[in-house]
C-alpha cells in the first residue's frame, strides 16, 4: 500500500512545481510592469504621489527621464498598479524556491531601476534632505537649530515639507548629505534616488551571500526584501534614508555571525547615528555577539566618534535632535495603531492614554525580546519582533518605516516574525495608497 500511494504522489510532484515556477515567474513580471508603469505614469502629468507636483509647477527635472513614455493615468489606475505589485509580490514570495536564480535576480533589479527612474514618490522628505543640507553648507546654518525653510531665498524652501521642524536625521547622514549640495537641487533629488536603488540592491546582495548563514533560502530572503513594495513603491522612489539603514543593518547581523564583533558594533552605532530608531538594534546586536566585551568596546568607540564629529560639525547642538524628534512624535498619523485603537474607543485622534498603554507595551516587549535573548533565543528574531511592536506603537507611521521589521524578518528562520512583517508592510502600503488622505496631523 505505501509503494502505490508513493508511486500515485511522485508524478505529480513535477507539475505541482511547473505550476509553482510559472505562476512566480508570472508574478515577477507583472510586479515589474507594475512598477514601471507606475513609474511611467507618475511622470506624464503632475498629481497627489508626486508631491510639490502641480498642475502649474511640474518642471521637467521633477518628472524625470520616463516623462513622455506613459499616459497620464488616474489617481484609481495608479493605484490599482500598487494593489497589482502587492499582488505580485505575495505570489513571488510563495514561488520564490521554485523560481530560477537569473529571473529573481532580474526582476529585482529592473524593479529597483523602475523606481529610481520615477519621480519622488509619495513622500516629499527627499526635498528635507536637500534642505538641511543646503542649509549647513550654504548658508552656514545648522539645521539642528533651524527648519529647511530657515534660508525663504533658497528655491529649496518651496519645496520641503516640514520647513520649521529641524534635522531629526543623526550627524552622519547630515554630513553624507551635504556631499550632493555641490550638484544643484536637481542633481542633489536624483543624487539621492539613485543612492537609495544601489543601497538597495547592495542590501540584495548582502543577503543573497550572508542567508545560508542563517539557515535561510537565498531565494526567499531576497525576494522577501528586493520585491517588496516598501523597498520599490517607496523607499527607493521616495529616495530614503532607511535604504542606508537597511545596508547598515544587514552589514551589522552578517557580522555579529560571522564573528566580526568591532565590525558590527561600528556598522549598528553608524545606523543609529543615521536615524535614531536603529538604536534599537545595538543591544541585540551585543547579546548576539560570542565576544561581548570587544563589542561593546567597538560600540563605545563608536559613539564618541560619532559624537567627536558631530560636536566637530555641528557644535554641541546634535543634542537638539532629541527634541525634533520629540517634535515630530507629537505628531498623529490618522491610520498608525494608537490613533486607530483610540478613535475605535471614541477618544479622538490619540488620547494620552492610548498612547502612554502602547508606549508601556513597546518597553513590555522590548523587555521581554531582551530576556529572550540573553537565554539564547535568536537575536535576530528577538530584534525583529522588537521592530514591529515599535512601529505598532509609534503615532507617526510611514510606510517606508517597514524596512525597519524587513531586513531582520529577511534573515529570520521564524515563520511567525516573517508573516507577521508581510501582514505589516501590506498594512503600511494601504494606509498611505488605498486611503483617501490617510495622514493627517494632529
Amino acid at each position: 500500500m505505501a509503494t502505490t500511494s508513493t508511486l500515485r504522489v511522485r508524478p505529480r510532484e513535477p507539475a505541482f512545481a511547473a505550476r509553482f515556477e510559472l505562476a512566480g515567474t508570472a508574478a515577477l513580471a507583472g510586479l515589474v510592469a507594475a512598477i514601471a508603469l507606475l513609474a511611467a505614469a507618475s511622470a506624464a502629468a503632475p498629481s497627489t504621489i508626486v508631491p510639490r507636483a502641480l498642475p502649474g509647477f511640474f518642471p521637467g527635472w521633477l518628472a524625470g527621464p520616463l516623462h513622455g513614455l506613459s499616459p497620464a493615468l488616474s489617481i484609481g489606475a495608479l493605484q490599482a498598479l500598487v494593489g497589482i505589485a502587492c499582488v505580485c509580490f505575495l505570489v513571488a514570495l510563495r514561488c520564490a524556491g521554485r523560481l530560477g536564480t537569473r529571473r529573481l535576480w532580474t526582476a529585482i533589479i529592473l524593479a529597483n531601476v523602475a523606481g529610481a527612474l520615477a519621480p519622488p514618490l509619495f513622500s516629499a522628505d527627499v526635498f528635507g534632505y536637500v534642505g538641511y543640507a543646503r542649509l549647513a553648507a550654504l548658508h552656514g546654518l545648522n539645521p539642528y537649530l533651524v527648519g529647511a525653510g530657515a534660508a525663504p531665498h533658497d528655491p529649496i524652501s518651496a519645496l520641503v515639507g516640514w520647513p520649521t521642524l529641524t534635522t531629526p536625521y543623526g550627524p552622519l547622514f547630515t554630513l553624507l548629505s551635504e556631499a550632493f549640495v555641490p550638484l544643484g537641487i536637481a542633481g542633489a533629488v536624483w543624487g539621492f534616488k539613485v543612492l537609495a536603488a544601489l543601497l538597495s540592491l547592495a542590501t540584495v546582495a548582502v543577503l543573497w551571500r550572508a542567508a545560508p548563514a542563517f539557515g535561510r533560502s537565498r531565494h526567499s530572503a531576497i525576494a522577501l526584501f528586493g520585491l517588496n513594495p516598501v523597498v520599490v513603491v517607496f523607499a527607493v522612489p521616495g529616495a530614503h534614508n532607511e535604504a542606508l539603514l537597511a545596508l547598515l543593518t544587514v552589514a551589522a547581523a552578517v557580522w555579529v555571525t560571522s564573528g566580526h564583533e568591532a565590525r558590527a558594533g561600528v556598522a549598528a552605532v553608524a545606523a543609529a547615528a543615521v536615524k535614531a530608531s536603529s538604536a534599537l538594534l545595538l543591544p541585540f546586536a551585543l547579546i548576539g555577539s560570542t565576544q561581548r566585551r570587544r563589542a561593546a568596546i567597538a560600540m563605545g568607540a563608536a559613539i564618541v566618534g560619532v559624537a567627536a564629529i558631530a560636536i566637530i560639525a555641528f557644535g554641541a547642538h546634535p543634542a537638539a535632535l532629541a527634541g525634533a524628534l520629540t517634535t515630530q512624535q507629537g505628531k498623529v498619523a490618522g491610520h498608525s495603531l494608537p490613533s486607530e485603537v483610540s478613535k475605535l474607543l471614541g477618544l479622538g485622534m490619540l488620547a494620552l492614554g492610548v498612547r502612554i498603554a502602547f508606549l508601556v507595551a513597546l518597553a513590555g516587549v522590548f523587555a521581554l525580546m531582551l530576556r529572550r535573548a540573553l537565554r539564547g533565543a535568536p537575536w535576530l528574531d528577538c530584534y525583529g519582533w522588537t521592530t514591529l511592536a515599535l512601529l505598532c506603537s509609534t503615532a507617526w507611521l510611514w510606510p517606508w518605516y517597514g524596512l525597519w521589521a524587513v531586513l531582520p524578518a529577511s534573515l529570520s528562520n521564524s515563520r511567525a516574525l516573517r508573516a507577521a512583517t508581510v501582514v505589516a508592510c501590506l498594512y503600511l502600503v494601504a494606509i498611505r495608497v488605498l486611503v483617501h488622505n490617510p495622514l493627517s496631523a494632529g
